[in-house]
């Protein structure tokens, strides 16, 4: 909201990245359009090939407010459909929403003053995630805990200050375009890679817990765990692509398979005293799944260790498979793409 009517805020585009999307995206987009902010708004929602009802039901939103507008995202990439949606858009303010993101209400009003107090070329907030039924209760438990993701402020929260990355984010314009985009050769891990691209440049990424968007977690134990295998099959090959870009906390679920992995091989051909390790790690997800589960219904919270042992195992199996081909197949394509808006 702007506190002085004679300051014009800057106009803002709204880009959204859609796949089978039915189920949260006339939620998400109302949230954008019920937004406190007074300036200029656009939506562009870049269209992948949904098996469900989210073309139909975009196609239902355009026609009902005049900001709308579609992309089409052949592919289906949520890369290739964020660079679409930027050359599709034409403000200077650039916001990534999911579609099964919500905004809070002041979000991009708050976005907008962050990147004129902090000089930042990107904001952003909190993954504030909220679940609709106990499996989702469990995965959110489990994904804003720190026994499920570590120090990671945008899962967690925290202070604000200067971050390796943030949640979606709010962008100059003028950043993206130095950046070329996002990479289309990285499935996952996209927005890492790209705010280690700004960061290296000499660009601020910022992160606030003003800033929240509220996620809809995975509904199933199978989606889950593809979801955290991409994860971390895609941040080896950021951290194979860009040297330096690794730390301790990436490194801990692979590390946690290793050892399981050959405690269980112990146990079972040398010694009882090997099943020690993957008794160890049940003990202390159970005991981490206690704080993580309070205020939740009981069949919530006897599923947070089935939602963290889930996330960590996928995440380390991911990074200890991950093909050394995908980052030389990164490195043969980097290309900027052409964002000029329209």
């Amino acid at each position: 909201m702007n506190a002085n009517p004679d300051v014009q805020l800057p106009a803002v585009s709204v880009i959204m990245p859609v796949l089978d999307e039915e189920r949260h995206l006339r939620g998400a987009v109302q949230a954008i359009l019920a937004q406190e902010y007074a300036g200029e708004m656009e939506v562009v929602i870049a269209l992948g090939p949904s098996t469900d009802r989210t073309d139909e039901i975009a196609a239902e939103l355009v026609r009902d407010d005049p900001r709308v507008h579609t992309v089409p995202n052949p592919t289906g990439r949520t890369p290739a459909a964020l660079n679409a949606a930027i050359k599709a858009s034409r403000h200077p303010i650039v916001v990534r929403v999911d579609g099964h993101g919500m905004l809070s209400p002041n979000y991009i009003a708050t976005a907008v003053r962050l990147l004129e107090e902090t000089g930042a070329q990107n904001v952003g907030g909190i993954m504030h995630a909220e679940g609709e039924n106990d499996w989702e209760h469990a995965v959110a438990a489990a994904m804003t805990s720190k026994i499920g993701v570590g120090n990671a402020a945008f899962h967690t929260g925290g202070s604000a200050g200067p971050a390796e990355t943030v949640y979606l984010g709010v962008f100059r314009r003028a950043a993206l375009e130095q950046q070329g985009g996002y990479n289309e050769e990285f499935i996952r891990a996209q927005d890492w890679e790209l705010n280690f691209r700004i960061r290296e440049a000499g660009g601020l990424i910022w992160f606030s817990p003003e800033l929240k968007v509220s996620y809809r977690p995975r509904p199933s134990v199978r989606a889950l765990a593809k979801q955290y295998k991409d994860y971390g099959r895609w941040r080896h090959v950021v951290a194979r692509y860009h040297e330096g870009s690794i730390n301790l906390r990436y490194l801990a679920p692979p590390v946690a398979v290793c050892a399981i992995a050959a405690g269980l091989v112990v146990g079972a051909a040398l010694t009882p005293l090997g099943f020690l390790i993957p008794g160890g790690y049940l003990a202390a997800i159970a005991l981490g799944s206690v704080p993580a589960g309070k205020g939740l219904p009981l069949k919530a919270r006897l599923q947070i260790p089935v939602a963290l042992a889930t996330m960590h195992m996928s995440w380390g199996w991911g990074f200890l498979t991950s093909p050394k081909a995908l980052a030389k197949k990164v490195i043969a394509s980097r290309r900027p793409a052409v964002l000029t808006s329209r």
